[in-house]
């Protein structure tokens, strides 16, 4: 699961337009130069399947539809921070050898 999603360059992006307010596809993909709705589509449908995010939607018309971290996957965001600083820390420390 973990190779998956960190694997899928365009994760940890949507997971950072998730934590900055934008989190309607459309809006997504026009503030991500080189993001397309097939490759978001791929990506949404690949967290929901793992249980990181939540699609939510809106009975309106035009349908709405918002995407939205569950608790499990706050968790595993957590799990990729520390991941991220592992890496930081090797790195730092491979550099200064």
């Amino acid at each position: 699961m973990v190779e998956s999603i960190y694997g899928c360059k365009w994760s940890l992006t949507v997971y950072q337009l998730l934590q900055n307010g934008k989190n309607r596809p459309g809006e997504m993909v026009r503030s991500v130069e080189g993001l397309s709705t097939k490759v978001l589509n791929e990506c949404l449908r690949k967290n929901l399947e793992f249980g990181i995010l939540k699609r939510n939607v809106f009975p309106e018309v035009p349908p709405r539809v918002e995407y939205e971290v569950t608790a499990f996957g706050q968790k595993f965001l957590r799990i990729l921070d520390e991941l991220e600083k592992l890496q930081e820390e090797i790195s730092i420390s491979s550099t200064s050898e």
